[in-house]
């Protein structure tokens, strides 16, 4: 038997158990997820300006953060000087239906841009997001996110330059969980379903209410994308070796 055959004949064995896996994990891209989601804020990470950093709500769904008095440390009673509303972030869960692979809505998010002083802001936030999934999963999950707050210097002329960022951390954007044996990722995709936005902005003194999307990823096992790739040479050594067969035969 030529050597070429015996590579057809064994590539061809996995082929038909390939084929047979790509069935099994096919099911995997097939599910309908739904549930509803909440979340709590952790525990922030200051910046390295942030000497005084000020922040409440860990283990809520409100996150405040930076002092609104913003009167000179002279002036006590204050006059004449500035005190408003701090930062703040407010989480809302909502409920959801989605298939794997598409992008959904998994909640809102509002964003108020205070007037606080100076070294008193947080940089980082973690979100911990939980998952409540409706039968025939079942479970609950939580994903732990971060986002990156930038807080800008205000300048009283330009209220463009006085805008505040909220930044979903990439970095951190992927979460995985397993169900019937398959494993998937929770990925937050941005603020924007179409495009991939992972900021959104406010005003000095105005709040911003956007909703955050995200989406499930089923996740190929190892072996599935082996079996692709020898699918592949597969399928190129059989019209590789049928034209030297039939070369062989016109000889």
């Amino acid at each position: 038997m030529k050597l070429s055959l015996v590579f057809a004949t064994a590539i061809s064995s996995f082929f038909v158990s390939a084929i047979a896996g790509f069935g099994f994990s096919g099911q995997a891209y097939a599910l309908t997820f739904s549930g509803i989601s909440s979340a709590t804020w952790g525990e922030p990470t200051p910046g390295s300006i942030d000497i005084n950093p000020i922040y409440t709500g860990v283990g809520s769904n409100t996150f405040n953060w930076g002092d609104p008095n913003v009167c000179p440390p002279s002036q006590n009673p204050p006059s004449g000087c500035t005190i408003t509303d701090s930062n703040k972030l407010t989480f809302n869960g909502s409920s959801f239906s989605t298939d794997i692979n598409s992008v959904f809505k998994i909640a809102d998010l509002t964003y108020f841009n205070g007037t606080v002083f100076e070294g008193t802001n947080v940089e980082f936030v973690p979100l911990n997001l939980n998952i409540s999934f409706s039968p025939p999963s079942g479970m609950s999950e939580v994903f732990d996110f971060k986002l990156h707050l930038v807080n800008t210097r205000n300048e009283a002329t330009d209220a463009e330059k006085s805008t505040d960022f909220v930044f979903i951390d990439t970095n951190l954007s992927n979460r995985s969980f397993t169900f019937e044996g398959n494993k998937y990722t929770l990925e937050l995709t941005g603020f924007n379903p179409d495009v991939s936005q992972i900021s959104i902005k406010a005003l000095e003194g105005a709040t911003t209410t956007t909703a955050i999307y995200a989406k499930i990823k089923a996740v190929p096992e190892p072996a599935t994308v082996a079996g692709i790739f020898l699918v592949g040479i597969y399928l190129i050594s059989r019209k590789k070796f049928g034209h030297v067969d039939e070369t062989q035969r016109q000889r």
